[in-house]
């Protein structure tokens, strides 16, 4: 059984609280920062759970990491299905600056509406 102890300042005292569980030597990153706004603003019950329950930063990493890998993933797909290529690069390579950034866009796209936003 956990006993909670408490430190007075003051007139009050004020709970020594611990919070366990976080991902401290991570740095969140765009696509968890990303989340955090929106569970604030638009998934408010599961933001208070998070919190509560002190895995919001866990829950944070997480979504950047797998966010970041889904990225790399669609990205590379999709520059393998459309042909953009090292030949394009030699070749013509403001071509290949303009495929890769639509292709990025798309990709941050699809992890939002996959990742970030639900």
């Amino acid at each position: 059984m956990n006993k909670i102890t408490y430190h007075k300042e003051g007139d009050y005292l004020i709970p020594d609280l611990i919070m366990e569980n976080s991902c401290e030597d991570y740095h969140i990153g765009k696509y968890g920062r990303l989340r955090l706004n929106y569970i604030k603003e638009y998934k408010k019950g599961l933001y208070t759970e998070l919190m509560i329950n002190g895995t919001l930063s866990k829950h944070l990493a997480d979504i950047d990491n797998t966010a970041n890998k889904r990225i790399v993933l669609i990205i590379k797909q999709l520059a393998e299905s459309e042909n953009v290529n090292e030949d394009l690069k030699e070749s013509n390579q403001l071509a290949w600056v303009q495929a890769m950034n639509n292709i990025k866009n798309r990709a941050e796209e699809i992890v939002y509406s996959e990742i970030i936003y639900m």
